[in-house]
């Protein structure tokens, strides 16, 4: 009887596999014919919103990686993201162009006269950052919790300091005007895709088990033989060179960016994108990206003029950031662990959702069981 039972539960086992890799392998397919389709007939506005929700999706996941797997608040994403941004912005301009932009002093020769692919410029800005990663985490690591963060913020502003000051590089406070527009929604939700994952198959195998057991308990880790300077540092490097990519594509969808871009804000806004998915949570971080972006977009009208029947609002800047701010303060009053808390998508937990629903409607549908005919007349 058990071995029928094993039996049973394999050929289950394996048929629920078998359902599950061709449910993906579809939506894929349906996904990227949305890609395509959006990508021929959408205006460039909703365009620039979509190639928005997969770098921020980007920026997400990557300190989900850090910190929801890792549990090392890093607040360093604006700066590794300046390194791939001005990088691969150096590497596609026009030889032409570079010098309309260095009209106050000359670029640097090594950089004058390359005008590279976009792949190979996104691959050394998504190198350099990670290679900047290595040297800042390999002190700061040592470090934890809040002063990790300070520490972090510090080597973000400057490496942000260094892009202000450094003229014959990256132009200085009047960064760079007339970067190629190579980033459609090919490259931005192809590079989404393959972060996300790289960071499932990272978290997923034992490498993953021991950046989990590094988050719950640093001294209990050791104590097991797990290497805490190595995997950090590998959590952290692998981070900052997605963070590069991520950097990359905005530099070359916004065609313009200056050291403003790379602001502490930016961080900001990484964490309060992690923190309304759910930390830990890849499936979260996708989503709340997607959600922060689409937002922002909808409330802008509320920073311009408008009017409730007789009464005139006038416009408030920045009146749509103290709503996000708001609805993150109710995520996080209702949902303290965020929108999906530390729970993943997966194509089992829909069914059993709808399961359970089924089963909820036929138990409403059932009539209510009658007595029997002489039951009654006693």
């Amino acid at each position: 009887m058990t071995t029928i039972q094993t039996q049973e539960q394999r050929g289950e086992r394996r048929f629920g596999l078998t359902r599950n890799r061709i449910l993906t392998v579809a939506s894929l397919i349906l996904f990227i014919g949305f890609l395509i389709w959006a990508q021929n007939n959408l205006d460039p506005y909703k365009l620039r919103i979509l190639n928005l929700c997969a770098i921020y999706a980007i920026f997400a996941v990557t300190f989900n990686l850090i910190f929801g797997f890792t549990g090392q608040l890093s607040l360093g994403h604006a700066g590794f993201a300046a390194v791939g941004a001005y990088t691969a912005a150096l590497l596609t301009m026009s030889v032409a162009q570079k010098q309309a932009n260095f009209f106050l002093e000359p670029l640097v020769p090594l950089l004058a006269n390359v005008e590279w692919p976009f792949l190979p410029a996104i691959l050394v800005g998504g190198v350099l950052a990670a290679l900047t990663g290595l040297l800042i985490g390999w002190p700061a690591l040592r470090l934890r919790g809040d002063y990790l963060a300070i520490a972090t913020l510090g080597f973000s502003e400057i490496i942000r300091v260094i892009c202000v000051n450094w003229q014959n590089v990256t132009n200085g406070s009047l960064g760079l005007k007339g970067i190629p527009g190579h980033t459609n929604l090919y490259w931005s939700w192809g590079w989404a895709i393959i972060t996300i994952f790289v960071v499932k198959k990272l978290v997923d195998s034992s490498y993953g088990r021991a950046l989990k057991a590094i988050r719950d308990d640093e001294i209990a880790a050791e104590a097991l033989g797990i290497h805490l300077a190595r995997h950090k540092i590998l959590a952290f490097t692998l981070s900052s060179f997605f963070v590069g990519v991520g950097g990359a594509l905005l530099a070359n969808l916004i065609s313009t960016i200056d050291p403003k871009v790379f602001m502490f804000f930016l961080a900001y806004q990484i964490v309060g994108i992690t923190v309304m998915g759910g930390m830990g949570s890849l499936t979260g971080s996708v989503v709340a990206a997607v959600l922060y972006t689409v937002f922002l977009e909808v409330l802008r009208p509320i920073e311009s003029p408008f009017s409730i029947g007789p009464i005139n609002v006038p416009g408030i800047p920045g009146m749509r950031m103290v709503l996000f701010s708001i609805l993150l303060l109710l995520v996080i009053l209702f949902y303290q662990k965020g929108l999906f808390g530390g729970k993943e998508f997966s194509w089992d937990g829909l069914f059993a959702i709808g399961g359970k629903i089924r089963a909820r409607f036929a138990r409403a549908s059932v009539p209510p069981a009658t007595p029997p005919a002489n039951l009654k007349e006693e």
